[in-house]
């Protein structure tokens, strides 16, 4: 047997080179092809993405390894491994034996080293295939250590369901590192290896016990176990794990896997749990707004502080075909709507308005014939700045953006890296002001959070190893003091009251600024909240841009930020928002916006930049003292809580006049009230109010809300 062994050694040996001429070389490096792995910031899976094999790799050491399964795969496969110099002369004769008395492939006769070199570059299965394989072993035997064949083998095997290397394998069937194997898992996997498709564990567990029997048996033959040990791993049962594999915030993952696909193990910044949270509350508030037409919505929350992604919701369900679930929300162009009126404010307070300049907000034609309207139909006269942004009024804002030109507004977005507004401010015009433009949610995240940080922008962070982050330079956008009275307003529940109510999903019971936007037509709205420590924005609408029917961001994505927001804050908390240098506080008139004077019946504190604090005192001879008849109460904007626990007797308000000459006469929302002094009592009831007292020939009006 030897002799003929040896004989048939050196005709192997003597054989010519294939036709062609091309000379048998030995083969590359196995296939580097990894899998890409995402996992969250405390180290949990997100998902693994196929390698250009098409299939779940992750390659490990051989010291990484269960001996078990080198043990397994030598005995299954070529127990004399460790002696022969790549191809197994006894073996070959044998099989060519075997298979000429059965006439047929009865028996083959590859070593571990011929298996991989198949693997490392497969060949038809010919006379020169198999010769060219043999001399690729001889090659791999020469160049490299047993050890390290050993690990290139068990990494480049396919053991089925695509699953490649045993450390994907020993994941996917049994839930464990392939080094944590034990001798009956191991063998089942090396009991694969002879056909991993026909001795699928999942398909057919019977068979593939059978096959890890007759693994058991070999490895006791060789002396590899004990008598104990193969009855111990016989009784063993399958333990498969399901094979499940993580597929995780898919739009995050997907985009962050477009970064960095060669790298083999990305530890992202997502929050695992809070990404969980942020998708149940989208299903969640969805599915009370099925009726209304709105059938997506998006979240992305940041940390303020690293500008790292915690949680990144691009669709209400990934897998939804009849939304378009595979849309990134988050990274779709959409019109902001009043969520970009805070910065047109900021540039108007570094250019002389205060956070008590007076705006009148009434029926006004702009350049082009521009003409806005209010979100409640209204006009609401003069208002001050404050209230004028937290009730996100129309006329007002664009009316602070008009001196100051949609070039100079446009350029401040671009400094707060609003990318996607790449047209000419001539495009856009003062309808920039009021959203008149499209950008995405993740722009718009990351603008609010360097309000948070007092007007310094910094990338997005995906990942901190590698680093994954947009194409942004660290830069200060916004002066600290302007960036803080934006925030004390946009956190101000008492100035927003008067267009969302005191109990609105705006108002937090922490520290938090606010604010939402809502497109033409109800086709898209947003709601970004902020603590100091993070930033909610959060998108509802329609991927095919179909309107919403009446929903606003109030009512659409305020209610999802407001949950998610409370959620994050309880993993995250954080203080009040820091007062910068720079910032004094006034007392002033509520109508005229200069310092209080004795004859100004309605004050107020209010945040200034140092240098803009009003010089001049109110005389009371301001614009709401200006005609012969005035309503003095309630004053526009007033509000009012109806306590259900108090008589209704007990609980109405005074309407008062001044200069009024004769009988008047009261209407309430249109409606005529009984009496006609001038002064008159009126029983509460909850609703927004328009009040007009009609006097001697002439009019005033005034407007309040009852909660």
């Amino acid at each position: 047997m030897k002799r003929a062994a040896c004989v048939l050694w050196l005709l192997f040996c003597m054989l010519p080179r294939p036709l062609g001429g091309e000379a048998l070389s030995a083969p590359a490096a196995p296939s580097s092809a990894v899998s890409v792995q995402l996992f969250d910031r405390a180290g949990r899976p997100l998902r693994s993405f196929l390698s250009e094999r098409e299939t779940y790799s992750e390659p490990v050491a051989l010291s990484d390894i269960s001996p078990w399964l080198v043990l397994a795969a030598v005995a299954a496969e070529d127990r004399r491994f460790y002696t022969h110099a790549g191809v197994d002369a006894r073996a070959v004769l044998r099989a060519l034996w075997q298979n000429l008395r059965g006439g047929g492939v009865v028996s083959g006769a590859s070593t571990i080293t011929q298996q991989l070199a198949r693997a490392i570059e497969p060949r038809p299965k010919t006379l020169w295939g198999k010769i060219r394989e043999a001399w690729d072993a001889l090659k791999l035997e020469r160049e490299k250590s047993k050890e390290e064949i050993l690990q290139d083998y068990f990494n480049a095997l396919e053991f089925g369901n695509m699953t490649q290397g045993v450390q994907a394998a020993a994941k996917f069937y049994f839930g464990v590192p392939a080094s944590a194997l034990s001798l009956a898992q191991s063998a089942l996997l090396a009991g694969l290896i002879q056909s991993p498709a026909r001795l699928n564990p999942l398909k057919n567990p019977k068979g593939a016990l059978v096959r890890r029997g007759r693994v058991l048996e070999a490895m006791r033959k060789n002396g590899f176990i004990t008598d104990e040990q193969y009855d111990l791993a016989m009784k063993e049962p399958l333990g498969l794990s399901r094979g499940e594999r993580p597929f995780s915030a898919p739009h995050f993952a997907r985009r962050v896997y477009e970064m960095a696909p060669d790298a083999a193990r990305v530890y992202t910044t997502l929050d695992k749990d809070l990404q969980l949270y942020a998708e149940r509350a989208v299903l969640n508030h969805l599915s009370k707004l099925k009726d209304n037409n709105v059938t997506n919505a998006a979240v992305v929350v940041l940390d303020n502080a690293t500008g790292g992604v915690l949680a990144y919701v691009g669709s209400a369900d990934f897998y939804d075909e009849a939304h378009s679930g595979q849309v990134d929300g988050a990274a779709a162009l959409r019109q902001p709507g009043s969520s970009l009126k805070p910065f047109v404010y900021a540039l108007a307070l570094q250019n002389g308005l205060t956070a008590a300049s007076v705006l009148q907000d009434e029926d006004t034609f702009f350049e082009g014939g521009f003409r806005p309207r209010n979100y409640d139909e209204n006009f609401h006269g003069g208002v001050s700045v404050r209230r004028a942004l937290a009730c996100s009024y129309n006329v007002p804002a664009v009316k602070a953006a008009e001196p100051l030109g949609a070039a100079r507004l446009l350029n401040l977005l671009h400094d707060l890296d609003f990318r996607s507004l790449s047209r000419a401010p001539d495009f856009y015009g003062l309808g920039l002001a009021l959203g008149g433009g499209e950008v995405t949610l993740l722009e718009l995240a990351n603008a609010y959070a360097a309000l948070a940080r007092g007007g310094e922008v910094r990338p997005v962070v995906f990942a901190s190893q590698p680093r994954l982050a947009t194409r942004t330079t660290r830069r200060q956008a916004l002066p600290p003091d302007v960036s803080y009275i934006i925030t004390d307003i946009l956190s101000d529940n008492a100035a927003r009251a008067d267009a969302f109510g005191l109990n609105s999903p705006l108002n937090m019971p922490f520290p938090a600024a606010a604010k939402t936007g809502t497109s033409k037509d109800y086709r898209d709205n947003f709601a970004v909240g902020y603590t100091p420590r993070l930033t909610v924005a959060v998108w509802a609408g329609n991927f095919d841009a179909s309107s919403m029917q009446k929903v606003s961001g109030i009512s659409g994505a305020a209610p999802i930020m407001h949950d998610v927001l409370l959620y994050a804050h309880d993993r995250y908390p954080s203080g009040v928002f820091e007062r910068p240098a720079g910032i004094n506080a006034a007392l002033v008139c509520e109508e005229s916006g200069l310092l209080a004077g004795p004859d100004c019946p309605h004050t107020r504190e209010e945040l200034f930049i140092s240098d803009t604090v009003p010089q001049k005192v109110c005389d009371g001879k301001h614009e709401a003292s200006a005609a012969a008849l005035q309503i003095l109460f309630p004053v526009r904007g007033d509000v009012f809580k109806y306590d259900p626990s108090v008589p209704s007797a007990g609980q109405q308000l005074h309407f008062k006049t001044a200069g009024a000459q004769g009988a008047c006469v009261w209407t309430l929302n249109g409606k005529r009230l009984e009496g006609d002094g001038a002064d008159i009592w009126w029983p509460l009831e909850k609703g927004k109010f328009a009040l007009e007292a009609a006097c001697g020939g002439e009019e005033a009006q005034t407007q309040f809300t009852v909660l």
